[in-house]
């Protein structure tokens, strides 16, 4: 029994003189998006803790494929805070002097890389302690966009949305109208906090300006927009306008396809024309080429011509030079024209020339 009570009383005086204790709480932490986390860490110590003083942050992230990184470290007077590439140069210890009890972080620009488990521990032998930080990222909404899906008549059905590009769940919304008078029809109020409103039979009450705000638990951003029921339009002059319009463009475009088509046929058999040479056709002999050879057709018909033909030829005038027209027979309207052949010279080696004929009174036919 006595043995019993010493063991008790040597616990609670072990209790009593424990060691290095880390006073912050376990506790949950949210931030939004490129904001700073604050990551508390607060520490003390004993007599009995004589050792070097350590400190250490780790990192569990939410992937639980990926192993605890040593994201900041206090060893031997030193800070090492380039162990994890992903937060390098975003963290920070707090004070200046953590001998003095304050182990506590910074992690600047957050980003949702950095969402995880944060674990401070702090090492004075004989005294070692640890704590343990939930850091949650959110994205606060932003881009808000509103808009009306529908034609805005009288009558008609069409819906006024919202929607956020960017904002971490849960999102809340709520909508409101800033102008007029006139407050939100009571069809409405069941659609208030939701993205989206329909609007059925529409009248002109339901005009003004209307905003959407969207919130979570890290921010909000908002959105207006204007509405303005108006009667309904023609539609029938509307779509014959159009088909009349679409009528005249292919009317016009068939015309211009159908000149420049012209046009190139005409360019075409302009250029066929002038190149066209026919080179079966001789030139044209001119008159002095005719007339030379005429002369000397003839002359060459005197030097082998007999003496007997001589007398008939002799009358000839030689000194004019025949032209073409003297090539065709001459033709008498009372007188048939005789023509004398010229003896077979060929065998002589002559060529054989028509010799005019002479009429009773002495001229030459």
């Amino acid at each position: 029994m006595a043995l019993l009570l010493r063991f008790v009383l040597l616990c609670g005086v072990a209790d009593l003189t424990r060691s290095l204790s880390i006073t912050t709480p376990d506790q949950m932490i949210e931030k939004a998006k490129g904001e700073t986390a604050y990551l508390p860490c607060k520490f003390t110590l004993s007599p009995d803790d004589q050792g070097p003083l350590d400190i250490e942050w780790l990192l569990s992230p939410a992937d639980n494929q990926k192993v605890d990184q040593v994201i900041i470290l206090y060893s031997g007077d030193k800070i090492y805070d380039d162990y994890y590439q992903d937060l390098k140069g975003r963290v920070h210890f707090t004070s200046s002097d953590v001998k003095s009890g304050d182990a506590s972080i910074n992690v600047t620009n957050l980003q949702l890389s950095d969402i995880g488990t944060y674990q401070c521990k702090v090492k004075k032998a004989p005294g070692v302690g640890n704590k343990k930080i939930q850091l949650t990222v959110l994205v606060k909404p932003s881009g808000i966009r509103c808009y009306i899906d529908g034609s805005e008549e009288i009558g008609n059905d069409f819906k006024l949305k919202c929607e956020s590009k960017e904002g971490s769940l849960p999102l809340q919304y709520e909508w409101q109208k800033l102008s007029n008078s006139q407050k939100m029809p009571t069809s409405w109020f069941s659609e208030m906090t939701s993205p989206i409103i329909s609007i059925k039979n529409a009248t002109t009450e339901y005009s003004g300006t209307y905003s959407c705000t969207v919130r979570n638990r890290v921010g909000s951003d908002q959105c207006k927009l204007s509405l303005d029921v108006i009667p309904p339009s023609n539609r029938a002059g509307t779509i014959a306008g159009a088909i009349i319009g679409i009528l005249l463009a292919l009317v016009l475009i068939g015309l211009i396809i159908f000149c420049c088509r012209k046009k190139r046929r005409e360019e075409k058999y302009e250029k066929e024309v002038h190149h066209d040479i026919r080179e079966d056709v001789p030139p044209p002999k001119s008159r002095t080429s005719t007339a030379r050879s005429y002369i000397g057709s003839n002359h060459s018909s005197l030097g082998s011509m007999s003496p007997s033909n001589m007398e008939g030829y002799s009358k000839t005038q030689y000194n004019q030079v025949p032209s073409e027209d003297f090539e065709r027979t001459p033709q008498s309207p009372t007188l048939a024209p005789a023509k004398v052949a010229a003896p077979n010279l060929s065998r002589m080696g002559a060529v054989p020339v028509m010799i005019p004929a002479q009429s009773k009174d002495g001229s030459i036919v």
